[in-house]
Parts: structure tokens; sequence; C-alpha cells
């Protein structure tokens, strides 16, 4: 089976075509074109929709050129349907819709932070885990029960990926902020006491951010060493606690601060602690991209038709936990 996936649920607008054998799933192509704010400032979602539509035609076109596959060797189409930015998600299901419509092939919307977690089960081969879905729309700790993903910690504020941008771009940076955080936060050891705040198992992290935005003024890689390290101290107590509670043997991590080298550091440490073994989804697809979303429709088409053109939809707040994965 083939399939064709279109993500478009903020910065980037990717399309990705991938075959499915049996349990096995091969990523044939996956473009994306990243829409890059000016410096100092995060994502506008009108005009990151307005870089999504005037850029969809071009990615289509690479991703088919490619993959080798034509629109009409394709036997499902998928799209991110939420969570995400309104403007943003609605680009990417009119050209679902239209390819759909035109081309007469089933359409799924798809939960974009469930793609994240089984495009990472499929690359990393865990079969089971806890695990941590940590990005710009997401701070969160699952694990999947009775055909559904329940949580067992999240963000009570911003997520970790929104720390990291807000923090990033109070330095001038444009987001996405991580890469440059990190690579400041390499150059130092001096670590600044900064705000702890964990509660239960949830985290937050309003705190830390004001906080940190205050010794800025005195070191800029202290403040960004500082930051990651108490961040991703608070993230790795949480997961402690999961592993214990849920009595996990595997912990995957995926979303786009996944590639954050220092966080899978500490997690690693947790993990050997734990008797655990530690997945992290590739960098390369650690962050928003279509295979998310073409490779979780493909799993849905084995149990499930496509849903009518009527019955296509975006929902900016659309919760993982409340989705039944049947397949």
């Amino acid at each position: 089976m083939i399939g064709l996936g279109v993500e478009s649920t903020a910065h980037t607008f990717s399309c990705a075509i991938l075959e499915k054998k049996g349990k096995q799933g091969k990523v044939l192509s996956d473009v994306r074109k990243i829409y890059r704010p000016p410096e100092g400032e995060g994502i506008h979602p009108r005009e990151a929709s307005r870089h999504h539509i005037e850029n969809s035609a071009t990615v289509l076109s690479e991703c088919l050129q490619e993959s080798g596959i034509t629109i009409k060797d394709l036997d499902i189409i998928s799209y991110a349907a939420g969570p995400g930015l309104g403007p943003c998600l609605r680009v990417g299901a009119v050209v679902a819709r239209s390819l759909a419509s035109y081309y007469d092939i089933p359409i799924y919307p798809v939960n974009h932070a469930i793609g994240h977690i089984e495009l990472g089960k499929l690359l990393t081969g865990a079969k089971n885990p806890l695990v941590l879905l940590v990005s710009g729309g997401h701070t969160m700790l699952l694990a999947f029960l009775n055909k559904q993903w329940r949580v067992f910690g999240e963000t009570l504020d911003i997520t970790l990926g929104q720390l990291l941008d807000q923090f990033g771009r109070s330095l001038g940076f444009a987001s996405p902020c991580g890469k440059n955080i990190e690579s400041l936060a390499t150059s130092t050891s001096n670590y600044v006491l900064l705000p702890y705040s964990v509660k239960g198992n949830d985290v937050s992290f309003s705190g830390l951010l004001s906080a940190t935005k205050s010794i800025i003024p005195q070191n800029k890689a202290d403040a960004c060493f500082s930051l990651q390290e108490t961040a991703f101290a608070m993230i790795s107590e949480v997961v402690e606690r999961a592993l214990s509670f849920t009595n996990k043997k595997e912990l995957l991590i995926v979303g786009g601060v996944a590639a954050n080298k220092r966080l899978s550091e500490m997690l690693q440490d947790v993990c050997k602690r734990h008797h655990c073994r530690f997945f992290v989804a590739p960098q390369k697809y650690a962050g928003d991209c279509g295979s998310q979303i073409c490779w979780t429709g493909l799993l849905e088409a084995q149990v499930k038709k496509g849903v009518t053109l009527e019955n296509t939809f975006v929902t900016q707040s659309w919760r993982l936990d409340s989705v039944k994965v049947d397949y």
C-alpha cells in the first residue's frame, strides 16, 4: 500500500510518500519547506499559511518526483487535521481534499501528535514504550492502554519547545530556536540557580522562562546552559516517576526537541537506573514532517475506510488522548 501524507500544522509544509508492506514501512520521499520568521520573532499564523500556499505545489511536485510515484499510484491520502495553527492546518487540508476529490482517492484525517509517536515507533523499533512527546506544541508523557494513549504527565502552561523558542527570541534568534540555544549551552558549564517547578507528574515552565530572561545580561551562554539543565532535569524527574509507575521497559522520545543531545544524555541515565531501553526518533524525522502523517494514515487504512469529503476537518486543539486507536 502506498500513501501520501501532508503536514502543515505550524512552520513546516511537507509532503511524504511511504510504502507499507505488512508491518514494515519505507519512506520513499519526504520533502519540506519551512517558514522562517524574522529574527527575534515567532510564527505568525497568517504569514506561515501564506508560505505554505506559495510552496505547496513545489513541495508536492518534488515529493512525487523523488519517490518515482505518480498520484494515480496512491492508495490513500492523509493530512494533519490537528492540533496546530488554524490557517496552516487549512492549507494542508485543502491540498489533500483537492487531490482526493479529483483523483478519487480515500482520504484520512490524522492527529499530528499520534503521527509523531507512530513514526517514532516505526523508525526505532520500539514496541510498547513510555513516550515523551516534546515539541513546540506538546510536552506530554504517554502510555498506551485499551486503544488510547493515556497521559501520565504534561505541561501546565507552556511546552518545552515554547520555552526554548520564547527564550531564544529574547536573544534575537528566529523560531525555532532550539539548535541555537543548544549550541550556546555547550560553551560553558557555569550553572546559575533557577526556579524548578514539578507538580506531581506535571511540569511548569513559565516561571523558569521569566527567571532565565533576567540573567541574560550577565552571560548569554550561562543562561542557555542553566535553562537547559533545569528544564531537562524537570523532565527527567517526571519520566523517572512515570517509568516507576507504569513499569515500562522502553522509553521513546519524539517531537522536535528530541533532537537535543543533552536531553537524550540525561534521559539515558534515567533509563540505565530502571534497566529500560532508550529510543529517540532520528534527528531527520524528529520534527514535523509528512512521513508521520502518511505512516499513521497507512496504519488507519488497515482497519477503516477513508472519510467522505464532507467529514474532513481541522481542529486546532485536538488532544491525542481523545483518539481511539483501532489498528
